[in-house]
């Protein structure tokens, strides 16, 4: 018999119709010589460390660092139906293909499986990037040996050592230490959610330290030809700050005055140049939350959460979580049939389909970028639209949109920029005029904010030449104020989360980490911002993230390694070479356990926190602490408060009520 073994079991069936095996099993589907069967996810997980041993039930500085010998895992509880049905049916098998998510969780899924099972079979892999019919019968015609894939598991076996490593000791580490200070709670420590939490703590402390300084412009609406345009006085240097604003009030009201005595500006230069805009990339994941959190304001989780429902539920659209938007170049091919189903599915974007050219060939075409997976985009079979939601139509139609701008023409305009002198002042006006609108016929809304057509750099400029005078019409003087940096949105910070590496500032580790290094991966980062959020680190206000008080504590007391998100990324840049065979597991392994082992030893025997009767005293600074109020619930600050800002949670077991108060066990973050 040969063995399919999915993912899900939505999986399963669409690949058992294709299959033929129409015949429903527990937990399973039939047919002749096939069988069909699915993990619902992770059917096994790491054992925690009372797995290893008993004494590890009782959190102790004296039991770290736990350190396994021999990694374990075990069953799920609330799966261990299924887990039995597969091992069955890995029993009475000597062929696997494995046709779980093809990325290193859904290697890690199925081969996790057999190591347990101890299966000893052949074992083949069946790559998917879509679930509709034709996609399957592809793959299944382009089945890969398993020694293709294998490195795949190894890095994800890499990845979930290592948070297992950091979320155990240092969580243990830091909650025994945070208890000794008077915290009642468990501190989370993890790989990935603390250095996210950084990126949040460190941009509201860049907010809350802004302070604002003023500066002034001067607006002038100019009029010849009865033609009105917008210019802006060009302070000098001497008034100015690095970015070119006049800080200095007495130099822009003379200048104001000199306008309004002259009247008159003379064009001095005009000098136009013709630009050329290349279609954004398909779709990949990250991108795709950022512009829905930008554009619908939906969560990160909730982006995923559709974009995987128009993947699996519908078979709209192409596997979601992928980090590249570029595509294979066999794809384009495929191109007609995919124009033809998007005008079943949808006949009203005909017209806008029927001017898309299947022969123009964009920069998204390129196989030198496309790894395990290419850009997000809508499949080549039609679908029922009518069986989407609100939500999911609007994400299709983003990524439709997309894919469309692959096939239409680049965008051109005209950017003219105009000098003009009044006395000894100088103005400067910006025009725009599109020669062709390409591919902004489907993404126009996508353009940048600084290039919205209603502003002044966007206008239609009057014919002008060197010499010409204009009128003025208006002389506008504006007192203006710097600007604090915006709190993160969820989408802002997925983007800096991938572009982690961009933020690192030491030039040695810059050298080392590749531009596209990132903390997490496209299938984490929103779980691990929903954890954050969950655990109370962060919180919503508005459409932004922000960091709760106890998110500042956590962030100052644990090692700047591993709140650094530079730290993170290396070891995503190690994961990437554990995938291409370039870093054995072991080796990565051995480092990780000396570094834990260091940072263990070095923060046991420091004294972090300080006892005192009553309340507790800061773990900064030692001083007493006092109860305040906060957004949301009552915390512990700092007595030295502003000079300290050290702050605590209160738990919940001290605010109930003694009758109402119930145990809790919380798990560290092993993320």
């Amino acid at each position: 018999m040969r063995l399919f073994l999915c993912e899900k079991p939505s999986q399963g069936k669409d690949i058992a119709r294709v299959l033929g095996a129409r015949q429903r099993g527990s937990g399973c589907f039939k047919g002749v010589g096939i069988s069909v069967t699915w993990c619902i996810g992770h059917l096994v997980e790491a054992a925690p460390p009372e797995a290893y041993d008993e004494r590890f039930k009782q959190w102790s500085l004296d039991h770290l660092p736990i350190i396994p010998s021999s990694w374990r895992v075990q069953v799920k509880a609330n799966t261990a139906a299924q887990y039995k049905i597969v091992k069955q049916l890995l029993a009475q098998t000597s062929e696997l293909v494995i046709a779980t998510d093809a990325d290193r969780e859904g290697e890690m899924i199925a081969r996790e499986m057999l190591e347990l099972c101890q299966y000893r079979g052949s074992i083949q892999r069946l790559w998917l990037s879509a679930l509709n019919e034709a996609s399957i019968r592809k793959a299944l015609g382009q089945l890969r040996q398993a020694e293709e894939t294998q490195s795949l598991y190894h890095s994800a076996l890499a990845r979930s050592r290592a948070d297992w490593l950091i979320g155990m000791n240092m969580s243990r580490l830091f909650t025994l230490l945070g208890r000794q200070a008077g915290l009642n709670g468990v501190l989370s420590v993890g790989r990935v959610q603390t250095p996210t939490l950084r990126l949040v703590v460190d941009r509201d402390r860049e907010i809350e330290r802004f302070v604002p300084t003023p500066y002034w412009v001067i607006q002038v609406k100019l009029e010849v030809l009865g033609q009105a345009f917008t210019a802006q006085w060009v302070a000098p240097d001497s008034a100015t700050d690095e970015a070119g604003r006049c800080i200095r009030q007495t130099v822009a009201l003379q200048a104001q005055q000199s306008f309004r005595a002259t009247g008159v500006a003379q064009v001095l230069e005009v000098e136009t140049q013709r630009t050329r805009e290349a279609p954004p990339l398909p779709f990949d994941l990250s991108t795709l939350q950022e512009v829905c959190s930008r554009r619908l304001g939906f969560g990160v989780q909730e982006t995923l959460d559709i974009a995987q429902s128009l993947y699996e539920t519908h078979k709209a659209t192409t596997y979601p979580r992928t980090d590249s938007g570029y595509l294979p170049e066999s794809m384009l091919l495929e191109a007609k049939a995919v124009f033809a189903a998007l005008i079943k599915s949808d006949p009203g974007v005909g017209p806008l389909v029927q001017s898309a050219d299947p022969t123009l060939r964009s920069r998204a075409w390129n196989d030198s970028q496309v790894s395990a997976h290419h850009g997000i985009i809508p499949t080549l079979e039609p679908f029922n639209r009518l069986a989407l939601s609100e939500h999911e139509c609007a994400v299709y139609e983003l990524i439709r949109a997309r894919y469309l701008a692959q096939f239409l023409l680049h965008h051109e305009y005209d950017r003219t920029t105009v000098r003009l002198t009044c006395g000894n002042h100088v103005l400067k006006a910006h025009g725009k005029h599109v020669v062709e609108s390409g591919w902004h016929r489907v993404l126009g809304s996508e353009c940048p904010p600084n290039d919205d057509e209603a502003s002044p750099r966007s206008q239609a400029l009057p014919d002008l030449h060197s010499g010409v005078c204009c009128n003025m019409a208006n002389v506008e003087l504006k007192s203006l104020k710097t600007q604090p940096p915006k709190a993160y949105t969820q989408g802002e910070l997925i983007k800096a989360m991938k572009g982690a590496a961009k933020l690192v500032t030491d030039p040695r580790l810059k050298q080392v980490l590749k531009e596209t290094t990132g903390i997490g991966t496209e299938a984490t980062r929103a779980n691990i911002i929903s954890g954050l959020l969950s655990r109370g680190y962060l919180y919503i206000k508005g459409r932004s993230v922000r960091a709760s008080e106890a998110a500042f504590t956590l962030i100052d007391s644990v090692p700047p390694a591993i709140a650094d998100p530079a730290t993170t990324a290396i070891w995503e840049q190690a994961f990437d070479m554990i995938e291409a065979g370039q870093l054995t597991l072991e080796d990565f392994l051995a480092k990780q356990t000396a570094w834990i082992s260091q940072l263990v030893e070095h923060y046991r025997t420091t004294t972090l926190a300080l006892h005192s009767p009553g309340g507790p005293n800061c773990p900064l600074c030692g001083a007493p602490m006092r109860q305040r109020d906060g957004k949301h619930n009552k915390f512990w600050s700092c007595t030295r408060y502003p000079e300290c800002r050290g702050a605590l949670p209160i738990a919940s077991q001290e605010r109930a009520s003694p009758r109402h108060r119930k145990p809790r066990r919380s798990k560290p973050g092993n993320s």
